[in-house]
């Protein structure tokens, strides 16, 4: 069993951030009751697929989850998702505070369902300064906390967006953790509570611990950055036949270097003498890397980088990550056989635990594939639970609903 066997979670988010932070949750042993619109999560449309509504990036965000559909516009879908609050330890959502509110859902509501429910949301900006009901995505959010505009600086000078939803996988992790205090104190005092977990805020903070830097200061000492994270020739170097992924960073690592290159002189060079003088001067350092890592091949450097206790990593791509023997070792991958999509390859919890190791408890669901029995765990009878169907106010899979706990 995982370590939070026994709790409970209303799950009203969708696309990415919080469907993202209740995975890592229902992984960790948690009940996971998945609310859908009759529409379905969005993210069920994204990417190829068997089959329709269960594409890879849901196959892998949802995991460790039941699904049930409710039109929470319906006064009886709002009436049977507040029979399964009263049930929950935690309610999770990302829909902005104001449509909560409209649907009659507000904490102060849940509440008197559930006194001591966590009702946790993840949404774009703080309530209490002008953007408060804004609509938020990742990309809106990576621009609002000045990540294009730093791409920008270390590149080309065109701002770009970093290849991932990383607001909403950084905020989605904050949540988890919000989630986790909040239930340590509940256990503690008995108190439940709202938490609101802002996107712009959370952002801001990651990105200015790199670089608030001299802006920390009043008057500013500079204008903010960190220089070796924003040097246009920080990135992979380029061999004499692919590329590789090193990064020379201390006193020991600058000495063991040019030894190794037959250059030892070159650390008595005062740009190299410690890492702030490096710093100063890391344009000119990393050009002059560069230059000599283009004079050999990308195997050479593996194995002289590696001889001089120097850090390097291949430059994987998507497909050569499966490939790569450290995680096939440690079981990192696993085949798995969905109960409808068949064979599909998910990735295990990265942490060891030894005595409540997390771990993926049942297959992503298909729509509404456990409507009917969430619904009877609520305590209404199946003429009740037909009543929804046929009001539309709830919607059930066709097929078998329960899935085997793998």
């Amino acid at each position: 069993m995982g370590p939070l066997h026994g709790v409970r979670i209303l799950d009203l988010t969708s696309v990415m951030m919080g469907p993202y932070a209740t995975q890592l949750l229902g992984d960790m042993g948690a009940e996971v009751l998945k609310v859908e619109s009759p529409d379905g999560d969005i993210v069920r449309q994204i990417g190829p697929g068997r089959s329709p509504g269960m594409g890879g990036m849901f196959l892998q965000l949802n995991r460790s989850k039941r699904s049930i559909v409710l039109d929470l516009k319906k006064p009886s879908g709002k009436a049977a998702l507040m029979r399964i609050a009263a049930s929950c330890d935690v309610l999770m959502y990302n829909l902005r505070p104001q449509v909560m509110q409209r649907l009659g859902l507000g904490y102060e509501e849940i509440a008197k369902a559930r006194p001591d429910i966590i009702y946790a949301g993840l949404f774009g900006y703080g309530q209490d300064g002008p953007y408060a009901a804004l609509p938020a995505y990742d990309d809106l959010i990576q621009g609002a906390s000045a990540i294009p505009s730093l791409i920008a600086q270390a590149g080309d000078g065109t701002p770009r967006y970093v290849p991932l939803t990383m607001a909403d996988r950084v905020v989605g992790l904050h949540a988890v953790n919000a989630v986790l205090a909040a239930l340590f104190h509940r256990q503690k005092t008995g108190e439940g509570q709202r938490i609101d977990i802002p996107m712009f805020e959370t952002m801001a903070s990651f990105v200015l611990g790199d670089h608030l830097g001299g802006l920390t200061y009043d008057p500013p000492l500079d204008k903010g950055g960190y220089p070796r994270l924003l040097s246009k020739h920080r990135a992979p170097y380029r061999t004499s036949d692919g590329h590789i992924c090193a990064l020379i960073y201390n006193d020991k690592h600058w000495r063991n270097f040019f030894a190794a290159i037959g250059q030892p002189e070159k650390a008595l060079d005062p740009r190299y003498a410690n890492h702030g003088s490096r710093i100063r001067h890391i344009d000119a350092i990393y050009e002059e890397a560069a230059a000599v890592f283009a004079t050999r091949s990308t195997a050479e450097w593996k194995n002289l980088l590696d001889e001089a206790d120097i850090p390097v990593m291949p430059l994987h791509t998507l497909e050569s990550l499966l490939e790569d023997p450290h995680l096939a070792a440690c079981g990192f991958f696993r085949p798995v056989e969905h109960p409808s999509e068949g064979a599909i390859r998910t990735m295990r919890v990265p942490s060891r635990w030894t005595a409540t190791q997390p771990d993926p408890q049942i297959p992503a669901p298909r729509l509404g594939e456990q409507t009917r029995a969430i619904l009877r765990e609520t305590g209404l009878s199946d003429t009740d639970i037909d009543e929804l169907l046929t009001d539309g106010a709830a919607i059930a899979a066709s097929e078998p609903e329960e899935m085997e706990t793998r």
